[in-house]
């Protein structure tokens, strides 16, 4: 997959909150998918990591920690203006991991709309989308469960909250497949149920091929 371009060959894993994505996309790093390595890029994970103050001192500023924590709490998206943070959230993730050249990358969390998307190019060469696809209803029962065993500790889930996610979702990110697909990026959709877990989405993925 990877062909030593600059770029990072990239898995685009996109799902609303709640059907599953960070411990699919830790499980792919952890056991690879066709045959091929991979690092789990979890945007969400790093956000919450600065609005914690977990990295070194001087990585990132407090007003950017402020704004960081200000997105969190309101459950909205960062804009094109704030691209530049994200950017760097990404290249220090790259640098950090030293992949090697045969490693690729998922994404999970960014990009999370179109502007986004055109501005990643730079970054990382989308070859394939992988749509979570659930109901909001579904992917409430899945949080209220925690079917994933990825809600544990998480203070952004109650049900408004978690609606307003969804509607944000719906809205903003669905349009990313419509995006890759006219740019002839294979699209993957598998349908989340209330109760399938992150192992039995691997399964099927395993079982697909590339």
């Amino acid at each position: 997959m990877s062909d030593g371009s600059a770029t990072w060959p990239a898995l685009l894993l996109l799902g609303a909150t709640g059907s599953g994505k960070t411990p699919l996309g830790c499980l792919i790093e952890e056991r690879g998918l066709w045959e091929i390595p991979w690092v789990h890029f979890d945007f969400g994970a790093q956000l919450r990591r600065i609005a914690a103050g977990e990295f070194p001192e001087g990585r990132f500023s407090h007003s950017e920690a402020a704004m960081v924590r200000g997105v969190l709490h309101a459950g909205t998206l960062l804009e094109n203006e704030d691209f530049s943070l994200a950017e760097r959230i990404f290249r220090e993730f790259r640098n950090e991991r030293a992949p090697s050249p045969e490693t690729c990358v998922v994404l999970n969390g960014l990009p999370r709309h179109v502007d986004q998307a055109a501005a990643m190019d730079a970054l990382v060469d989308v070859r394939t989308v992988l749509a979570l696809r659930c109901t909001s209803d579904t992917a409430i029962q899945r949080i209220r469960s925690n079917v994933a065993g990825d809600r544990a500790g998480r203070t952004d889930d109650d049900e408004e909250m978690v609606r307003a996610k969804l509607a944000l979702f719906h809205e903003r990110t669905t349009p990313l497949v419509e995006h890759y697909r006219e740019r002839d990026v294979p699209i993957r959709k598998i349908v989340v149920t209330a109760t399938m877990t992150p192992d039995d989405i691997w399964r099927i993925l395993a079982r697909r091929g590339c």
